[in-house]
């Protein structure tokens, strides 16, 4: 019997199948220009694979087992594995202005900081934290590469420790050069494969859990709140790293749902890297997870131990893909007159120099919780001004008038620059940097016995200042000349 279903209408299925220009097997045309209308497509559920994927990822595990060595019990370091992973419904919020404007998180933000304020963002905010957590997520995929090639007979000599990352991230790059599409195609199927193989690894952490565990010396008082505090700041630096979600979410059709956009991004992102992250805090109940791997492969079949350590470097190249592309047009507009692809390789090349640094020289899980600590001072005023300016411009873009980098934008604001934003950022990175205690201690931090504030003082700070400002001639639009 035929089928009695009508046929879509061109205009849906032009909706929903990407144009010639945007397959898989094609790189990507577009870097930070505007998207047509005409050349949008999918459904916001495909966000939910593309954050997915990159949640599996070995740093979760580190990140959830420094929890416990930190002085947490068990039951502590899951609410904090659970409360810090609720940022990443701000990441959510910040992927609804991708199909708004049809242009990348980089270029949205002309409107916060300004056409010449936005490139001293992007320079900071955008390029060097992305290549800081591309260098972090490299390294933790090289340590379970180093253990892959042990494995086979190969001595991971520093030759072949080099060699290990320059093929991780030669493979990572690769798909951020071919770009979105390749993105969406790849992180379905990455994304079965990594759920497959962490579902069999925790089975086995389950049954060497100790549900009872408690520290020889509990934390209480002052020092357990100030060890929540940092366990939240080190899990939500993940979240709060991405206030590039637009990237991934400017090719949806201007019409696409903003709820589902913000849930199944948000989603995406929360359930693997609670999962993972709490795996890694169980297993240290009765493991040593100053190094994850070795641990974990303790308690796994000597069969499946190989392909656990694939699934390691498989999800975090996933993770840095999107990293690294967001990197390559964070450096676009900066103002650097380069084809996306190749800013993706410069890009590339700083990270495997800061990757090799971090892993020859430095100690690695010390280097992890530094950093992940003090970018929240930055990153956390950042994404709760471009918060704070989706909801007070109701979400409404003009993708091609954000384009305009001419003195006759409506974004040149004074000279160029947003004081509004710019000053916003100021005073709540200043303010976060007082209530800091991680590689220096903040005053405030100090005056409260080592309890950090940083993130509360400028996730609340900057977007209160942001509002206030824009409603003062330091916001005003330009005039036309």
């Amino acid at each position: 019997m035929a089928s009695t279903l009508p046929e879509p209408s061109p205009a849906v299925r032009e909706s929903l199948e990407p144009p010639r220009s945007e397959r898989a097997t094609h790189v990507e045309a577009h870097g930070i220009d505007h998207i047509p209308e005409g050349e949008r497509h999918g459904r916001p559920r495909q966000l939910f694979s593309v954050w997915a994927a990159g949640g599996v990822t070995y740093l979760s595990l580190v990140v959830g087992g420094a929890l416990v060595l930190m002085g947490l019990d068990l039951w502590q370091s899951l609410g904090v594995i659970v409360v810090g992973n609720l940022f990443w419904l701000l990441t959510g919020f910040l992927a609804i202005s991708g199909p708004a404007s049809g242009t990348p998180s980089e270029v949205i933000t002309r409107a916060l900081y300004g056409i010449r304020g936005n490139r001293v963002n992007n320079a900071v905010t955008g390029w060097m934290i992305s290549v800081c957590y591309f260098a972090l997520n490299l390294a933790a995929a090289a340590t379970a590469g180093f253990a892959l090639v042990e494995r086979v007979g190969i001595t991971a000599t520093t030759g072949v420790q080099i060699a290990v990352v320059v093929v991780i991230a030669v493979l990572t790059l690769t798909i951020s050069v071919y770009g979105h599409a390749m993105i969406v195609k790849l992180y379905l199927p990455i994304t079965l494969a990594l759920t497959a193989v962490f579902a069999a690894v925790a089975v086995a952490v389950v049954q060497h859990t100790d549900f009872s565990y408690a520290p020889k010396a509990p934390l209480t008082g002052v020092d357990l709140w100030a060890v929540l505090l940092a366990g939240v700041t080190l899990i939500a630096s993940g979240p709060l790293s991405y206030t590039t979600s637009a990237d991934f979410s400017r090719y949806l059709p201007r019409t696409s749902s903003a709820k589902a956009v913000l849930g199944w991004t948000a989603l995406g992102a929360f359930l693997p890297g609670v999962l993972v992250s709490a795996l890694g805090a169980m297993a240290a109940t009765t493991l040593d997870m100053s190094d994850p791997q070795t641990a974990l492969e303790s308690i796994l079949p000597g069969w499946f131990a190989p392909v656990f350590l694939v699934a390691l470097v498989l999800g975090t190249i996933a993770i840095n893909a999107l990293t690294a592309y967001s990197a390559g047009l964070a450096l676009q507009a900066v103002g650097v007159r380069i084809r996306r692809t190749y800013s993706v390789l410069v890009d590339g090349a700083a990270a495997v120099a800061l990757t090799l640094y971090a892993l020859l020289v430095s100690n690695f899980l010390d280097t992890v919780s530094n950093v992940l600590q003090l970018t929240v001072v930055l990153l956390g005023p950042s994404m709760s001004i471009y918060a704070a300016d989706i909801a007070l411009r109701r979400n409404r873009y003009d993708g091609l008038a954000l384009t305009d980098e001419s003195r006759h934008s409506p974004f040149w604001y004074r000279g160029g620059v947003n004081w509004a934003g710019a000053c916003a950022l100021a005073g709540g990175v200043t303010a976060s940097a007082l209530g800091v205690n991680t590689l220096y201690t903040g005053p405030i931090a100090e005056a409260l016995d080592g309890v950090d504030l940083a993130l509360p003082v400028g996730l609340v700070v900057s977007p209160l200042l942001y509002v206030l400002l824009m409603r003062t001639p330091l916001g005003a639009p330009a005039r036309p000349l």
